[in-house]
């Protein structure tokens, strides 16, 4: 890291001011920091890691040309590595040399960060409250002056209430987004629209309101212990002709069995996926299997994939739990309509029979249980339905 003139500093400190100030996202406010810091002192690398008060973890979300797959997925416990040292007592750490020798020091095979001689690394609060931390790599060799951490812990300042508002933003944005797409779902179910279209509107909602590739819904056939696709937004015919699976042998069978929502970071390397090679062609890559649950009952799985490596949040996890629910709600009336029209029409059927049976005792002289099995033997012979004879012998006798 060079030393900067006083100039200098003051032209950092006015280029941070303008970045903090330019956008809410917290992605490219990340982004555009640690390319400024990289630019101007000269380091060669500037990680920025947030802390996740829930998970009690430094997670890296910001970096100068970070590795692929490596934002969100490098995650330091508080005390673990340099990093967690300098989270936890949150002083500032300069290595002068050979910091990948210290005793701090935690290896991530993805960030390289053995091929860097020097390190600093700084917290970044915000009245006391821990936000993340700085860190900066230098290849050579390098003291870091007091002015220099001085600089680095000045800047770490400057962004650390720019950082809380972008979070709070995003969050704010995310949960907004997320209300709406629930209340979109319990408009849907609390409708007069038949099962097959509720169920369509809300993966087609789900999936465009969080930007995931394919969501689907699967229903569990209890007899075979099967789960099948009765609804998708996905155009793929080959995706929505996919076959059965079976719940004792699939990712979606174990959130059957478990009763409680399975993630996946990469399907292709799960043995368990079943059609993976479908899954490859899709360009699926991360999938959430939320179960479907009706009075401790799980009548079926909402799966929702995305196209690149993705750690399911908590909020997303909780949101699609809800979806889930209202799908089961639709589902489950469905079931109950459909039995109580059942039982309203076998109720019909048997005052039909009964009014026939009534006809053929009195005509033909049979006992009840003789005429019972005449109109079923019509029934058999003429491949009609009990009731359906019964009614003829009744319109026989309106005719008579």
């Amino acid at each position: 890291m060079k030393s900067l003139s006083p100039k200098k500093e003051l032209d950092l400190l006015h280029r941070i001011t303008d970045v903090i100030s330019s956008t809410l996202d917290l992605s490219e406010l990340l982004n555009k920091i640690s390319n400024l810091i990289v630019s101007l002192s000269g380091a060669n690398s500037c990680l920025i890691y947030l802390y996740d008060d829930l998970k009690e973890s430094l997670i890296l979300s910001g970096a100068q040309d970070s590795p692929l797959g490596a934002l969100g997925k490098i995650k330091l416990k508080l005390g673990e590595g340099a990093r967690g040292w300098v989270a936890e007592h949150r002083k500032p750490v300069a290595i002068p040399k050979s910091s990948y020798l210290d005793s701090r020091f935690k290896y991530f095979s993805t960030l390289n960060e053995d091929q860097y001689e020097s390190m600093l690394s700084v917290p970044i609060l915000l009245r006391d409250q821990l936000i993340g931390v700085i860190n900066l790599h230098i290849k050579k060799e390098h003291h870091y002056k007091e002015s220099e951490i001085t600089l680095l812990t000045t800047v770490s300042k400057l962004v650390a209430g720019s950082i809380e508002t972008s979070r709070l933003y995003m969050e704010a944005k995310s949960w907004g987004k997320r209300m709406e797409t629930i209340s979109q779902v319990s408009r849907l179910v609390a409708g007069p629209s038949y099962l097959d279209e509720i169920l369509r509107l809300i993966v087609s909602i789900t999936a465009e309101s969080v930007g995931f590739k394919i969501c689907s819904v699967m229903l569990l056939n209890d007899e075979k212990k099967e789960l099948s696709i009765v609804a998708t937004q996905s155009l793929s015919e080959e995706y929505r002709k996919k076959p059965p699976i079976l719940v004792s042998e699939s990712v979606s069978g174990r959130a059957v069995i478990e009763k409680k929502p399975i993630a996946v970071y990469d399907i292709q390397k799960v043995p368990e996926y079943q059609y993976p090679e479908i899954a490859k062609r899709e360009g699926l890559c991360s999938l959430l299997c939320v179960p479907m649950i009706v009075k401790d009952h799980c009548i079926g799985i909402l799966n929702s994939y995305t196209s690149k490596p993705h750690h399911f949040t908590e909020a997303e996890s909780k949101m699609l739990a809800s979806i889930a629910h209202q799908a089961a709600i639709a589902i489950e009336h469905r079931r109950l309509t459909e039995e109580t029209l059942a039982t309203k029409a076998e109720l019909e059927a048997r005052k039909v029979i009964e009014r026939a049976k009534g006809i053929l005792m009195k005509e033909k002289r049979l006992s009840e249980e003789e005429a019972f099995r005449e109109i079923r033997k019509a029934s058999m012979d003429r491949r009609k339905s009990m009731k359906e004879i019964a009614e003829a012998i009744l319109l026989s006798k309106e005719i008579k």
